[in-house]
């Protein structure tokens, strides 16, 4: 009896402490895009491997589609606190961290593996560091693509087909001034207004990469599509500073590790996606222009590159462009 009723105790006490024991912390990550897609993929291997890593400690709820606002709205949930995570393209990044800009001129990454270099390397991990500041923690880079151009009324050959199109843009500086030198009527946009926009004419074509293009069934609006490939566009694990900083040093290291797989596997599936995207959308019955003199949509932003060059300094450009 004395052995039984030590054994109700120590089951009893076991009872006790075992939700403490499993205390779960639940997180949120949201993308603008849907769940079958490149950033999809991102934050679906991230969460899975946050709460593996973790012992299911932490587990990360996953949105998708806008369902929690726009890239830039999600960006100042995380920085407020409101929300822990958010996968997010760099497009709004600029606005809360000034020196993401530079990233976003065009042209200035020679194909998607000189751009990952980059970020992978020093000049990506400096600049991961400049969040800090700013209340957010950067997990790592990741990828949303090489953007393309689309539109409804023509195809494009050359940077003068371009002129007079009301094109959706991002809310970003950057690409603001190097559309308005092709002659683009810009219109900054929140990604998630973007396909009602187009189907309603409110603008007549957007930029994006192949896989956000696919993702969102642009094709069902749009008619025309050039691979002009003005603009390598990051994406970027952004975590709520404060989150981040309560977390021990071992599971520090855990979100920061799956960040790095979540970002390799994004990657694949935009390699992925751009292998196989202009057949696919050809399919649809959209027209492509797979090969514009990107030397002369290159030549139009000349005077847009000397303002460029003023704002960042040219050593700063060139140490990006020149990166092996």
């Amino acid at each position: 009896m004395k052995r039984l009723t030590l054994l109700a105790a120590a089951l009893a006490s076991f009872a006790f402490v075992a939700p403490a024991a499993l205390a779960q912390t639940t997180m949120k990550i949201s993308i603008s895009v849907g769940q079958n897609s490149h950033q999809g993929v991102g934050i679906d291997v991230f969460a899975r491997e946050v709460e593996q890593r973790t012992g299911g400690r932490y587990k990360v709820q996953t949105f998708y589609s806008g369902s929690l606002g726009g890239e830039r709205e999600s960006i100042e949930a995380v920085q407020l606190g409101t929300q822990e995570l958010t996968f997010t393209s760099t497009g709004p990044v600029p606005n809360f961290v000034p020196e993401a800009r530079i990233l976003d001129i065009p042209f200035l990454f020679r194909d998607k593996a000189h751009a990952r270099a980059v970020l992978d390397g020093p000049i990506g991990q400096e600049m991961l560091q400049k969040f800090e500041s700013k209340g957010f923690k950067a997990l790592a880079w990741g990828e949303n693509g090489v953007r393309h151009m689309t539109n409804s009324k023509r195809a494009v050959n050359g940077p003068d087909d371009l002129k007079g199109l009301k094109m959706r843009t991002m809310e970003n500086p950057v690409h603001v001034a190097a559309y308005k030198g092709f002659g683009i009527i810009t219109t900054p946009m929140a990604f998630p207004e973007v396909f009602t926009a187009l189907q309603q004419g409110t603008v007549d074509g957007q930029e994006n990469p192949l896989s956000v293009i696919m993702a969102a069934k642009f094709d069902q609006v749009q008619k025309h599509l050039t691979l002009t490939g003005h603009v390598y566009s990051p994406c970027v694990f952004m975590m709520n500073k404060a989150s981040f900083d309560k977390l021990s040093a071992a599971d520090k290291q855990h979100f920061l590790d799956a960040a790095k797989v979540a970002v390799a596997a994004n990657r694949a599936r935009v390699d992925e996606d751009d292998a196989k995207g202009v057949a696919e959308l050809r399919g649809k019955g959209m027209s492509v222009v797979e090969n514009p003199d990107k030397a002369k949509f290159q030549a139009a932003l000349t005077p847009v590159y000397a303002q460029f060059e003023q704002q960042f300094g040219k050593a700063n450009i060139d140490r990006i462009k020149n990166f092996k």
